[in-house]
């Protein structure tokens, strides 16, 4: 299936935005749902192998963002930003499923982008179902219904976090389909609500699978670089109102450019 949307996979997948995806060989493969889903690069879009809702395909790479708009936008408040948005045409924020996004992000705390994807995948090597060559991400119940075997996950101080999560979704305490009625300060306080739920966690997930492209999450790179660049420091707030204050309503791409300069600019 081919897909006419401007998008460059490279960024999009490999910027540590989702967890799941593998390039080889110019292709990259991940899963989306229950789906094991190949793209390829092409002039004017992408090729895709899997899938064969077109719709959820531009849902999930965000087909209504208006890329130029944006880019001009965060452009206009910061010239190194606009360098670095020149240099990486086609990266978009991704619209990912709110369930597996939460629990994703739930496990990246305090780890590498190599760690979240060697945890990501054995949860779902343990727990979900079997696709072939790949598993599912597991729904709560599914990952209620194995954690017997967990400890074989090694996810350390985040396991129970995890299965508290689970707990609190299968009934219903916790509905992540409920977080996308609210607006972002709202989205985000609630979320810090859980468990292992912190301010860096909530604005990614809010970024993330709630669309909130005015979210800019804050870890120990995007601070040294507001240092560096513009000389901010304080708190978590204060860091993270800093670039929301500076790029605005698509503070969000602002951030990714920002988090990925070392390797576009």
């Amino acid at each position: 299936m081919r897909i006419d949307l401007e998008v460059s996979l490279d960024p999009t997948l490999g910027c540590g935005q989702a967890h799941r995806w593998r390039l080889a060989d110019g292709v990259w493969t991940g899963v989306l749902g229950g789906d094991v889903v190949r793209l390829a690069q092409a002039d004017g879009g992408f090729e895709c192998e899997g899938c064969s809702d077109r719709r959820r395909i531009l849902e999930y790479f965000r087909e209504g963002d208006d890329l130029q708009a944006i880019v001009s936008e965060i452009s206009a408040a910061d010239p190194h930003v606009a360098r670095l948005a020149a240099a990486c045409p086609g990266m978009r924020i991704l619209k990912q499923d709110r369930w597996e996004c939460l629990a994703t992000y739930l496990l990246a705390t305090n780890a590498n982008v190599k760690r979240i994807a060697k945890m990501v995948e054995s949860v779902c090597d343990a727990f979900g179902r079997d696709l072939g060559e790949r598993r599912a991400f597991p729904t709560p119940k599914e990952i209620l219904d194995g954690r017997d075997g967990i400890c074989a996950c090694r996810l350390g101080f985040r396991e129970g976090r995890l299965l508290e999560l689970a707990e609190r979704a299968e009934s219903g305490e916790v509905d992540p389909d409920a977080f996308a009625e609210m607006g972002y300060g709202e989205c985000v306080e609630s979320l810090m609500g859980i468990n292992g739920v912190g301010p860096k966690v909530a604005d990614c997930v809010a970024l993330f699978a709630y669309g909130h492209l005015e979210a800019f999450p804050v870890d120990a790179r995007i601070s040294a670089r507001l240092g560096e660049l513009y000389g901010a420091s304080g708190s978590y707030r204060a860091m993270s109102g800093f670039g929301r204050s500076m790029f605005g309503r698509y503070a969000g791409y602002a951030q990714q450019f920002l988090y990925h300069s070392e390797f576009i600019s």
